[in-house]
């Protein structure tokens, strides 16, 4: 019995070609579900590339390919400076041999940048993440400064991703940043470059969790934008028709008369008449409660007049005797 095979119990006909399984070799993609795991595996606070503007947010790693040496732009928080800091001055801790360029990551917090986005726009703020949080700005002229507590239009730049994956900032009045070499061979931040050079490419990393983020909230917008609308009622309640502390009335019934009068394309009148009956039913609940508190203002009154009648009696007893 045990030695018996197992068979199949899915139909075959007559003249049905065996189909032969497929073995999946070591390092093949799976399905989506299996990318979307590795994704959730990997550490989110892992450095990684950008792949658009939207997703350039949160703590972010500019690094420049400098020849001979790489730089990484630093914020000296004493002087209120931006600093080109030379990379490979750094040494390995364990002896190891230096990493390559796009391995590397932060080492000190000078190094890492804090990018919001302006709300509305495709333009970024960038504000040091040491000291008290000052903005990358540039003037007309193209000089860079970063020692300004508030933010305005000097301080707003436009990621350009370029085909490789490398990063141009663009500043308000259309010119890049760079990394300049000035007399005596030393090295200067500016932004007056009218085209994207060797000098006007950057590299910048974010945390993974920041892409992520930034994903979702894509794939949300798409959503919203090609499925059928989604009916919150819970969050509509909240928002239009609560009372008192935020109360909400929500019922599986109505939720699925809203359902049926989707279908049939008389949403918007299923809603109103909801409101409606909402209103009707507040409305009662703050009679019930004003009636109650006219009964509980009765019973005060004629409580304090009775008190009031027991006075006199016991004064007028009082004067008698």
């Amino acid at each position: 019995m045990g030695d018996d095979k197992i068979r199949s119990t899915k139909l075959k006909f007559k003249g049905d070609k065996p189909k032969k399984k497929r073995r999946r070799e070591d390092g093949e993609e799976g399905s989506s579900s299996t990318k979307r795991r590795k994704e959730d595996d990997v550490d989110p606070e892992t450095w990684v590339l950008p792949e658009n503007p939207n997703e350039i947010r949160g703590p972010t790693f500019i690094i420049h390919p400098s020849d001979p040496s790489p730089i990484s732009l630093n914020f000296n928080s004493t002087t209120n400076r931006v600093v080109l800091h030379l990379i490979d001055k750094e040494k390995p801790e364990d002896d190891s041999e230096p990493r390559s360029l796009l391995e590397r990551t932060p080492t000190d917090v000078s190094q890492v940048w804090v990018t919001t986005r302006v709300a509305g726009s495709l333009t970024i703020n960038i504000r040091s993440g040491s000291g008290e949080g000052k903005f990358l700005s540039a003037d007309q002229l193209g000089i860079v400064s970063c020692d300004r507590d508030a933010r305005g239009p000097q301080e707003e730049w436009t990621p350009v991703i370029m085909p490789d994956g490398m990063v141009a900032l663009m500043n308000l009045y259309e010119k890049y940043l760079s990394v300049d070499e000035v007399a005596g061979g030393s090295l200067q931040l500016r932004a007056d470059s009218d085209e994207v050079g060797f000098k006007e490419r950057f590299w910048l990393k974010i945390q993974s969790k920041y892409k992520k983020e930034a994903n979702e909230e894509e794939k949300k917008k798409k959503e919203g934008m090609t499925g059928p609308p989604k009916i919150d009622e819970t969050a509509t309640n909240h928002l239009y028709q609560a009372w008192g502390a935020g109360r909400s009335v929500v019922s599986s019934d109505d939720k699925k008369k809203l359902k049926h009068a989707r279908k049939e394309g008389r949403l918007a009148e299923a809603l109103l008449d909801r409101r409606a009956k909402l209103k009707r039913s507040a409305h009662k609940i703050h009679l019930s409660r004003f009636i109650l508190l006219i009964s509980h203002l009765t019973v005060i009154v004629s409580a304090r007049n009775l008190c009031d009648d027991v006075g006199s009696v016991c004064n007028n007893w009082n004067v008698h005797t």
